[in-house]
């Protein structure tokens, strides 16, 4: 197994030392040049990102497509396709599944499944899931699974000890259920919003 391993992680380095960053093709010079033109895009091409330090500001970060490991925390990718495994990962638009120990945030738009210690996409849209202790939402259709569940419009359910949610269209299971715009605002046990 640990020879597997060892295989597994020398081929994502020798797979990442070859790549080549892809960038969007240049405009025909023959056209007319438009006044203002839009920054180039960089999209990872390889299958595995490691993020080990983090990348100056001045540096734009490539898009990652595959899998990213945030060993100790994740770089400052605006958009991340895949898995995320490590301690802690954070973009601004993820799609897939983020695997952190210590935290996972996304910023903006969430689409897939958190599991970590704790979830946060406090200002973001989730269609997913998110389980750990301590889960976060600004919006969301799907789950919420742990200790501590937080969301604002929120279309499915969440179980834990303490649910708490703006808006709900769905149900809540645990120890304290609280729908701020409900009729019963509270209810132990059972609350069901709709």
């Amino acid at each position: 197994m640990k020879k597997l391993f060892a295989l597994a992680l020398a081929a994502a380095l020798v797979s990442t030392a070859f790549a080549d960053v892809v960038e969007t093709e240049e405009p025909d010079t023959n056209l007319e040049k438009p006044e203002f033109e839009a920054p180039r895009k960089q999209v990872g091409a390889w299958p595995a990102f490691f993020a080990i330090c983090e990348i100056p500001a001045a540096a734009q970060a490539p898009d990652v497509v595959g899998l990213r490991l945030t060993i100790p925390f994740s770089t400052r990718q605006e958009s991340v396709t895949g898995f995320d495994i490590g301690f802690w990962g954070r973009a601004q638009y993820f799609e897939g599944c983020m695997c952190s120990i210590l935290r996972n945030d996304v910023k903006d738009e969430l689409t897939g499944i958190q599991v970590g210690l704790y979830n946060s996409a406090a200002q973001a849209d989730l269609i997913g899931a998110q389980v750990g202790l301590w889960n976060e939402v600004g919006s969301m259709r799907g789950a919420q699974v742990g200790l501590v569940n937080v969301g604002g419009n929120v279309q499915g359910f969440q179980v834990g000890l303490i649910n708490r949610s703006e808006e709900l269209y769905g149900f809540q299971v645990g120890l304290v259920n609280v729908i701020r715009d409900a009729e019963i605002r509270f209810c132990p046990f059972v609350n069901i919003g709709f």
